[in-house]
């Protein structure tokens, strides 16, 4: 069985965190929410969720993607946690897939792994113009092992694109019909 980390903080936005737990737990992928901190964490709307654990102690070998929702409250608090920029940057040598949406690719070039690669993010949260990566203004982006996503509408189509890259398309196909997803 897969095995996906998705990482919460205060701020963090819920949409994403939680439509990427949902969609992934559809395909029978196992799930691991791990919170910076013991206990609930608040959302960026207000929304309390309550992380499976804490990050300390998780083994990163155990899992096939590291997947960090964006909020902007979230994405600073990842960019200012020494283990998460170590998670990512473990993340990014290893064969598993490496996925943030919103402003959370911040937190991918803080910890210095989109060198040369296609990119994007929320408006504003990734510079356009930066030449050290390509930046694209799509839905979701895939290079490799590395998926990116704009934001809160867009949750839903990365966290499809994380069920393809991780079980195949037909995989997806069958997590996404039920959606009855308009056309």
């Amino acid at each position: 069985m897969k095995r996906a980390l998705v990482l919460v903080a205060d701020g963090s936005e819920e949409m994403e965190a939680v439509t990427v737990v949902d969609i992934l737990r559809r395909a029978k992928i196992e799930v691991v929410v791990a919170g910076l901190k013991e206990g609930p964490i608040t959302g960026s709307r207000g929304v309390r969720l309550i992380p499976d654990t804490v990050l300390e102690g998780q083994d990163l070998s155990q899992f096939d993607a590291l997947v960090l929702p964006g909020g902007n409250g979230g994405t600073h608090a990842f960019e200012e946690d020494a283990r998460v920029l170590q998670l990512v940057r473990a993340a990014a040598t290893r064969p598993m897939l490496l996925a943030a949406v919103c402003a959370a690719p911040r937190v991918l070039l803080r910890a210095g792994v989109l060198t040369g690669k296609h990119v994007t993010s929320y408006p504003g949260a990734l510079q356009p113009t930066d030449p050290s990566y390509h930046y694209r203004e799509q839905a979701v982006v895939v290079d490799g092992r590395l998926i990116t996503s704009r934001g809160p509408g867009t949750a839903l189509d990365f966290a499809l694109r994380i069920v393809e890259e991780l079980l195949g398309a037909a995989a997806r196909q069958a997590v996404e019909v039920p959606l009855v997803r308009a056309q």
